[in-house]
């Protein structure tokens, strides 16, 4: 019940603190015990992946995994439920960039005993004793109570049509007659204490900041770590085929930097900075901008020599004005190894 004085709403990207019992990450609470994880892979694609490697692998922490495959993330599992495919499961999808909500009906037979997100949540409400009416209705039931209490028709509607229009009025959606605030103008310098805990850092008017981490002398690479092209998430590093289509780990380095370090495409270099450090083959290519070095990243643990990916150079400090990671504001070293100089040397 969130309306509970003792409930906490904790911060998914704090996980490695959380786990290993930061009491700010924990907001002053008790140590999390128990846990289930659903549409995560948190060991793989959480910030200081060292620290959330650490606080999985407690001994007295109870971890459920509800997935579809034996993730890094799923091998830290006291208990591995199966996890029903999106293809397999009545749901609707909301919108990224657009006004509508993407209805998906099931169009598969749910492969032998794996459940829905829904149906695990569901089970679990009634064996705790929750009487919300929510927790006996099948998926479709609850589709069609959620739009036609939002006055959005009805699921079969939705189902048939494909997709459900959420957009706003055009006056209202350009603000022709006032802004959503209380005096309805629109405020160039927002109360940010108002929008979170950490809005004390932030500048009264809009402006570039540097939230997080800035190059220097030790650390002069700005990292940035997106997901590969072919991967868009953990499950399709999962896929022989994405896998194939990816090769393997490497670091992207403009030539201008590249030249000034002394390195050779192809040759094995180390990134790092306090939190770890990265063995990988160097790509020199100018898709990047000189001082900036790319390593596009959710490759699983195991597929870095040291079984820690890119995501253990990436703090988990929370940004300005309401948390959450920066997790392209990285600043890192970049090194020739010793093989690689041994190698040049003779």
């Amino acid at each position: 019940d969130m309306r509970d004085p003792d409930t906490r709403i904790l911060d998914q990207s704090r996980i490695g603190a959380i786990l290993t019992g930061d009491p700010v990450a924990l907001k002053d609470g008790p140590p999390v015990a128990a846990m289930i994880m659903q549409n995560a892979n948190s060991a793989n694609v959480a910030p200081d992946s060292r620290k959330v490697a650490q606080g999985l692998g407690r001994e007295d922490l109870f971890l459920c995994v509800h997935e579809q495959f034996m993730t890094p993330t799923a091998r830290y599992a006291d208990i591995l439920l199966p996890a029903a495919m999106f293809l397999e499961a009545d749901d609707i999808y909301y919108g990224l960039g657009h006004t509508y909500m993407t209805a998906g009906p099931r169009v598969l037979d749910r492969y032998q005993e794996s459940w829905t997100n829904h149906e695990v949540v569901c089970g679990l409400a009634r064996r705790l004793g929750s009487e919300h009416p929510s927790f006996r209705m099948s998926a479709l039931e609850l589709i069609d109570k959620t739009l036609t209490a939002s006055g959005r028709g009805t699921a079969a509607e939705a189902f048939s049509t494909g997709w459900v229009e959420c957009a706003e009025r055009f006056d209202d959606a350009h603000f022709i007659s006032r802004f959503p605030t209380s005096d309805g103008k629109f405020h160039f310098k927002p109360d940010w204490a108002k929008i979170g805990p950490n809005g004390h850092g932030m500048r009264r008017l809009p402006d570039f900041m540097e939230n997080y981490e800035v190059a220097d002398s030790e650390h002069p690479f700005r990292l940035v770590a997106p997901p590969a092209r072919t991967f868009l998430n953990t499950t399709f590093t999962e896929m022989d085929s994405s896998r194939k289509r990816e090769g393997a780990p490497h670091v992207i380095i403009h030539p201008e930097d590249a030249a000034r370090e002394g390195v050779a495409d192809g040759e094995i270099v180390q990134i790092g900075n306090r939190r770890g450090r990265l063995d990988l083959p160097a790509k020199i290519d100018q898709s990047g901008r000189p001082g900036v070095v790319i390593v596009e990243g959710i490759w699983p643990n195991a597929d870095f020599s040291g079984g820690l990916g890119v995501n253990q150079l990436i703090g988990d400090d929370p940004v300005p004005p309401n948390g959450g990671s920066a997790f392209h504001d990285t600043a890192v070293w970049v090194r020739r190894t010793r093989q690689a100089a041994a190698t040049e040397n003779g």
